[in-house]
């Protein structure tokens, strides 16, 4: 899409050169040809008017529009009464400068875990929320600030957790960050330089993630297996491992919540061991046919850096988040995040704050529940209607399931489903293996409706169950 001005007229950068032999309008003539060639003016843009080209490269109007009616009259420009000079429609990029349109292909239902209902986005909450902390916040906020974030959002955030998380929270032990990934990024950072050398993380889990985040820090990534009370704490211990990345809540992606005496015996295994244990809240928001989980920083603040974010509650775009930092890690932690970054966007931690506060919030989150809640309802029915030998675990919290493939059922040839418009993923992704044996999808329904996922799962049962195709529907 062209971009649109206002009144004021568009810059655009060219150049020319008095001391080159080429006349000054073949050289302007030549530059905006070439502009509009390689495509940087899109077809429609608006040019600079003739006197402010003039005035910006030092040359007489006459001599520019000159050139715009050279240009016109050879079909790169267009000019209509009472309209600035435009880019013509027939004025394509040159053929070999194709310009990248990564359109997606259009499915049916995309069961991609891991993202929210981004329609659901409550803009108006958050346009208010923008506007209130545009309107309040003192001149001093628009500065720098403190590199673990602003002093409002910390003290709310502090609030909030202790209320809905149980964590043990000292607003000054919160570092606000932009996102998941940054804050693993700089836990891994402050312990490489501690000398920690080995991080262990839950298989299945993230491998890719963690994997990068400890191949940047200097650090060596192990697995450890998971089973049906989460995190094999024994084999922790087996790695030699000064740090692991846990998913306690609700492990991702098995949906298993950490058993109570694997809790005690992790807490155990850090203090015994000098360890950081790096826990990831996800999506504690998201709980349904359980009590929620408590943080596990709130049993052990000394030994536990909590991250969290709104990127599952929210929206990833807006890349907010928080670390609970140990009193000891507060120090390097901030160092590193003002080399890093100098900070995370103050206007958009102060609208957050705004939202907790008012409630708004809490009322979003409520309505969300709400929503995933009847999409895990219709996916349950719907699998069990067209494909009842496939087995459904880890719905008791979040937006993404795990479905067990029948034996013999191939786990690459079902995630290719997408041949019939429909997005499926395989558990092989968040092994450390990669390994697709025993066959599981991990199917996402944050960002499915209820039709779409209805639609989908119709679309590929015999895929889901090895069963041959029902041609007759």
């Amino acid at each position: 899409m062209p971009l649109e001005w206002s009144s004021s007229p568009p810059e655009l950068l060219l150049v020319v050169d008095r001391a080159s032999a080429l006349p000054l309008r073949a050289q302007l003539e030549h530059g905006l040809r070439d502009a509009i060639r390689t495509g940087r003016l899109d077809v429609g843009e608006r040019l600079p008017s003739s006197r402010e080209l003039a005035r910006t490269l030092g040359l007489s109007r006459g001599l520019v529009q000159e050139c715009y009616a050279q240009l016109r009259s050879e079909g790169y420009l267009v000019t209509r009464p009472g309209s600035a000079t435009r880019v013509a429609a027939g004025a394509a990029a040159t053929p070999g400068l194709p310009r990248q349109r990564n359109e997606a292909p259009h499915l049916v239902a995309d069961f991609r875990w891991g993202v929210p209902d981004l329609g659901t986005f409550p803009v108006r909450d958050w346009l208010w929320a923008t506007r209130e902390a545009a309107r309040a916040m003192p001149n001093s906020a628009l500065d720098y600030g403190d590199p673990r974030g602003s002093a409002v959002l910390r003290e709310v955030l502090a609030g909030y957790l202790r209320r809905v998380r149980a964590a043990a929270v000292d607003p000054g032990h919160i570092l606000v960050c932009n996102g998941y990934a940054q804050g693993l990024g700089l836990a891994l950072g402050v312990l490489a330089d501690a000398g920690v050398r080995t991080v262990a993380f839950e298989d299945p889990g993230s491998p890719a993630t963690i994997g990068a985040a400890a191949s940047a820090a200097g650090m060596r990534a192990v697995p450890v297996p998971v089973d049906e009370r989460g995190i094999d704490v024994d084999g922790l211990a087996a790695t030699g491992a000064r740090a692991v990345v846990v998913t306690p809540a609700h492990q991702w992606p098995t949906g298993v919540a950490l058993a109570p005496e694997r809790r005690l015996a992790l807490i155990e295994w850090a203090r015994g061991h000098d360890a950081i244990i790096i826990e990831d809240d996800y999506d504690a928001e998201f709980r349904y046919d359980r009590e929620p989980v408590g943080a596990l920083q709130g049993v052990a603040p000394d030994r536990v850096v909590s991250l969290g974010t709104v990127s599952k509650s929210l929206a990833p775009a807006l890349r907010i988040g928080w670390m609970l930092c140990p009193p000891g890690l507060v120090e390097p932690l901030t160092a590193r995040k003002y080399r890093n970054d100098r900070g995370t966007p103050t206007l958009d931690q102060l609208a957050l704050a705004g939202l907790i506060q008012s409630g708004r919030f809490d009322r979003h989150l409520r309505r969300m529940r709400a929503t995933y809640a009847s999409r895990r309802t219709a996916l349950v029915a719907v699998l069990a209607e067209h494909a009842p030998e496939v087995a459904v675990t880890g719905l008791a919290a979040g937006f993404h399931a795990v479905a067990h493939l029948p034996v013999g059922v191939d786990e690459g040839q079902v995630v290719a489903a997408r041949t019939r418009s429909v997005g499926l993923y395989g558990m092989s992704a968040c092994r450390a293996s990669r390994t697709d044996e025993p066959a599981r999808l991990v199917l996402g329904f944050g960002n499915v409706g209820v039709r779409a996922i209805a639609d989908g799962i119709a679309a590929v049962p015999d895929l889901l169950t090895g069963r041959p195709r029902d041609t007759r529907r």
